[in-house]
């Protein structure tokens, strides 16, 4: 099980990175043929990515619905990103093809993605009681005192002084 950290924590990245969500949706969900080979290739991208660092992946967890599944990742940057996309030794360019040659736009399979570019101290996050999550894992996970003791002071405004204390060390988020 993953270590709980009991204490309020934040994350540091350094530099600009990019926020990647990816997912497809089975519209005929009957249609088992269609989107199983859909479903089948981000694993092998993401055991790509992870065994290969330098290819810029930081951190990519997936979350499934009925139907549907997406994929948030943490990129070093859209470079990284953009030149993975677009490399013909790598999975995804290959999965890409094949989804345009046997779906195509005939409506059986939708498939998304939304880019976010990230510049350098323009996010803030906040974890209690969590273990590494999101950002987190992507990052360093750090302790959320001093200036980083507030939403504000996280994004570099303020000294983190202006977090307001609900009792005896809670803090709002």
């Amino acid at each position: 099980m993953a270590r709980i950290f009991q204490e309020r924590t934040t994350s540091e990245i350094e530099g600009d990175f990019v926020v990647f969500l990816i997912g497809f949706r089975a519209n005929k969900w009957w249609k088992v043929w269609t989107w199983l080979p859909v479903a089948r290739s981000m694993p092998r991208m993401i055991v790509e990515l992870t065994q290969n660092p330098d290819l810029g992946l930081l951190h990519a967890r997936s979350h499934f619905g009925f139907g549907s599944a997406m994929v948030v990742q943490y990129w070093r940057s859209f470079e990284h990103l953009h030149n993975y996309a677009v490399n013909r030794n790598a999975e995804h360019l290959p999965a890409w093809q094949a989804f345009n040659k046997s779906i195509g736009v005939n409506g059986d399979v939708g498939i998304w993605h939304e880019t976010y570019l990230i510049k350098d101290g323009q996010y803030e996050c906040i974890y209690g009681n969590m273990p590494a999550y999101g950002l987190g894992l992507a990052g360093n996970l750090v302790s959320a005192a001093g200036r980083a003791r507030s939403a504000r002071g996280r994004l570099r405004r303020t000294d983190g002084k202006d977090q307001p204390v609900m009792d005896d060390g809670a803090e709002a988020s």
